[in-house]
């Protein structure tokens, strides 16, 4: 049996609500992914065009580093990361942990939590931090998800062996 794990980033407990969701109905393990530098309220302040938040996402290509107590992933087949969107794009940790996992041979699927994006942009950043690292990774089609409901019709859609 394949075996399945959940990472995800959650900087107001929205998204973990959801990661703890997927991975219950995915029997899979589960663990949270933080930045080096936590951020505090302030930092995450969108109105703020000079919190720390609203300088990283607008700086292109910028990485955010994440704490590197990362679990092990070699025994993992199904990778599933899940995180809110800044700016119609994930946080910049995520490019982070992505150059930080050998994602080589795994089945990749992310999902976002967000009140007014869709997936798209997320999807294409995604896909291109895995074409920068030179993986050879299938990449699930991602989904923002905010109900049971979705998350339940997004699931039936990953190609999970």
């Amino acid at each position: 049996m394949a075996k399945t794990l959940v990472l995800y980033y959650s900087a107001t407990n929205t998204t973990k609500k959801v990661a703890e969701r997927v991975a219950q109905k995915l029997n899979a393990d589960i663990g949270a992914v933080q930045a080096a530098q936590p951020y505090t309220a302030a930092d995450l302040n969108w109105h703020d065009p000079q919190s720390r938040t609203s300088v990283e996402q607008h700086q292109h290509n910028s990485r955010v580093a994440v704490k590197t107590d990362l679990p092990d992933i070699s025994d993992y087949d199904n990778i599933v990361i899940g995180h809110p969107i800044w700016w119609g794009i994930p946080p910049r940790l995520i490019s982070s942990l992505i150059d930080h996992l050998n994602l080589n041979g795994k089945n990749l699927a992310l999902f976002a939590t967000s009140g007014g994006s869709n997936y798209d942009r997320s999807q294409s950043y995604v896909e291109r931090a895995i074409k920068q690292n030179g993986y050879n990774t299938h990449v699930n089609t991602g989904a923002v998800l905010n109900s049971d409901n979705q998350v339940d019709t997004w699931l039936s859609t990953l190609n999970f062996n």
